[in-house]
């Protein structure tokens, strides 16, 4: 970080739970906003997300209205727990031993990458995902197999582009065709904020429920470690 953005008077803003970031951040000058540390980042997000906002906000780069957002966000999954805790236990169920296939629709790319980048960690399978309508120039040609062996979740938000709606509904329609496990989910809330924090924390759910019924650690990352520690010795 070192001069980084000194000569375009660039504003420079870390979150960071310490260490050479932070030290980088005082010596430069720049802004830094410390959050509690010794936890894996992907378990953070509440942590990260929250201050990108405040950041966005202080700089008048977004309006005041994420604090709302955020605090019924937090209203909603508290009162939704036990039913998430349900679907997510259900939903793992259904992914354990196929390989997961996720779709979403443009605006949810972000909880389709979370997932993904989830089920990938904590539940320690491989998986992918790709949006809609994007894969109907591609993909959808790729279904052309008989493979009960995946398992297709789609993400959903009823208030979508009427368009991309009609579109999952006909992609369904090809895809029952070759694996019967195709399992819809569907956001809860009334705000952009509050419909992604609810996803995100569902889609947590799953991946440390499949975790648990593949008998493995989400939190053991051993494979990334080595390869940090391999690349530090470059």
């Amino acid at each position: 970080m070192h001069g980084v953005g000194n000569g375009k008077k660039a504003k420079i803003v870390a979150v960071t739970s310490g260490g050479k970031v932070l030290e980088s951040c005082k010596i430069n000058n720049f802004d830094a906003i410390v959050v509690p540390g010794g936890m894996p980042p992907r378990s953070c997000l509440g942590y990260s997300l929250t201050q990108l906002f405040f950041i966005l906000g202080f700089h008048k780069i977004i309006n005041n209205n994420y604090v709302a957002d955020l605090e019924n966000a937090i209203k909603l999954i508290d009162s939704e727990e036990q039913s998430i805790i349900a679907e997510s236990n259900s939903i793992a169920q259904k992914l354990l031993g196929k390989l997961p296939v996720i779709y979403a629709t443009t605006y949810n790319e972000g909880i389709a990458i979370r997932f993904r980048q989830q089920l990938n960690e904590n539940s320690k399978v491989l998986c992918w995902h790709h949006i809609i309508p994007e894969m109907n120039h591609n993909e959808l040609v790729g279904w052309t197999e008989k493979n009960e062996n995946l398992s297709v979740l789609i993400f959903l938000d009823k208030d979508d582009y009427s368009r991309n709606l009609a579109r999952v509904d006909i992609n369904k329609e090809v895809i029952k065709k070759y694996t019967s496990s195709i399992t819809e989910i569907y956001s809860k809330g009334n705000s952009i904020i509050e419909k992604a924090i609810y996803f995100i924390h569902l889609g947590d759910w799953i991946s440390v429920a499949l975790a648990e019924l593949r008998g493995v650690d989400a939190v053991e990352v051993n494979v990334i470690n080595h390869l940090k520690s391999k690349l530090s010795e470059i």
